[in-house]
Order: structure tokens, then sequence, then C-alpha cells
């Protein structure tokens, strides 16, 4: 158990931003699956968009890698542009 007064504070600070980071990261994963089952081209268009700007938020905050967040981002764009 923790000594120090920060330490606690550490400790609640870790578990909001590691509930914070899950949720927005499930969210994200959750959108890409949609995308990618849609059959639509007017729909995926809309949806990719807003699958992107969650990618790159995610990237962001370093809760992916840059070099996934590109791969992921390519992966969108490709299904996209095939329908």
């Amino acid at each position: 158990m923790a000594n120090h007064k920060s330490a606690l504070k550490r400790i609640r600070n870790s578990e909001v931003k590691r509930l914070r980071n899950r949720y927005q990261h499930k969210t994200t994963r959750s959108a890409m699956k949609k995308l990618l089952s849609t059959s639509e081209k007017k729909e995926a268009e809309e949806l990719f968009s807003s699958v992107v700007s969650m990618i790159d938020k995610l990237a962001k905050k370093n809760i992916i890698h840059n070099n996934k967040a590109a791969n992921l981002k390519s992966n969108m764009a490709k299904h996209v542009a095939s329908l």
C-alpha cells in the first residue's frame, strides 16, 4: 500500500485514466467493426471520417501507437474505396 498522499492520488488518477482510455479504445473498435461491416458506400464514407478522427485521438493520447493508427486508417480507407 502507498505511504504518501501523492502516491495515493497517483493511484486514483491512474485508475480514472485507465477506465477512460479503455472506454475510448473500445468505442473506437466498435466503430471500426461497424464501418467494416457496412456494404453501402455513402454510409461507409460518413462513418469513415468519424472513425479516422477517433483513431487520431487515440494516437495523439498515446493509447495506440502512431504507426498502428496509420495502419488502421489505411485498412479503413481500402475498405471504403473497394465498395
